[in-house]
């Protein structure tokens, strides 16, 4: 794809994203929930969101795959068979959402081959659109950013969402005793700080492709890692609804490795 072509794709990327910010935020705290059928929570902006960016972006890019959280229940995985594609989480942290929690974000990847290489991100807490990817540089709202690559110290903060699977609190602990912790309800908004250096790494054991896909290329853009812990995950080959959760760690070199060592035991 010529440069040209890729600059078009991440512009509409942007202006497609700060298009639903307004219907963000009269929503929040107010949109009426209901229930998917694997007990996870949705609202009428989520769909709407959801239809919105896709209807703008399949204008343009008519040939592009588009994949989103909210998309029926198929019975299959879907093939991932375009070069490009989108992976869309409308509203990262609906539970925080809808309860009228700040932390919360429309989350969208631009994917080449499944392997996400652009993402935006708006952060409605602090009402900051957050893009980049390799080779691109990182943006948090009006500021350049990059991933912390500070030595640790006490007063280091990991991003961190507790296990749903009990047997793995194990993995956890170590984590746990080691760092200052943050939990904010929201996968997408904590991988996303770490690319900005906001936080110093994070911890999850419980997400969706997703929930990561727009946050990877933004701490990749600055040297940040991540690593997946449960079984290698790009280029996506599939967009499956029903996969299974996802364990990574993320941040500077250092910090990933200090991060898997503890997580090891």
């Amino acid at each position: 794809m010529s440069s040209s072509e890729l600059l078009a794709r991440i512009a509409a990327a942007k202006v497609a994203v700060l298009a639903q910010t307004a219907l963000l935020h009269r929503e929040f705290g107010r949109a009426e929930s209901k229930w998917k059928s694997d007990g996870t929570r949705v609202t009428a902006t989520d769909v709407a969101i959801s239809e919105n960016i896709f209807r703008e972006l399949a204008t343009q890019f008519p040939a592009d795959q588009f994949f989103s959280e909210e998309l029926a229940a198929t019975e299959a995985p879907i093939p991932v068979t375009a070069r490009f594609s989108w992976v869309l989480d409308p509203i990262d942290g609906t539970n925080n959402f809808a309860l009228g929690f700040p932390h919360c974000a429309i989350s969208l990847a631009l994917c080449e081959h499944g392997a996400p290489i652009y993402g935006v991100v708006y952060d409605l807490s602090r009402r900051v659109l957050i893009h980049g990817g390799p080779g691109f540089g990182l943006q948090d709202g009006a500021r350049a950013a990059s991933v912390k690559c500070a030595a640790f110290s006490r007063e280091t903060l990991i991003g961190f969402h507790s296990p749903s699977d009990k047997q793995l609190i194990p993995m956890a602990s170590g984590v746990l005793s080691h760092f200052k912790i943050r939990g904010l309800g929201s996968a997408t908004l904590h991988l996303a700080y770490v690319a900005a250096g906001i936080l110093d790494g994070c911890v999850d054991f419980n997400v969706k492709i997703w929930d990561l896909a727009a946050a990877i290329p933004l701490v990749r853009a600055t040297g940040g890692e991540v690593h997946f812990l449960n079984g290698e995950q790009l280029p996506m080959r599939v967009f499956d609804l029903q996969m299974k959760p996802i364990i990574y760690v993320a941040g500077g070199p250092a910090m990933c490795a200090r991060l898997r060592e503890l997580m090891s035991g």
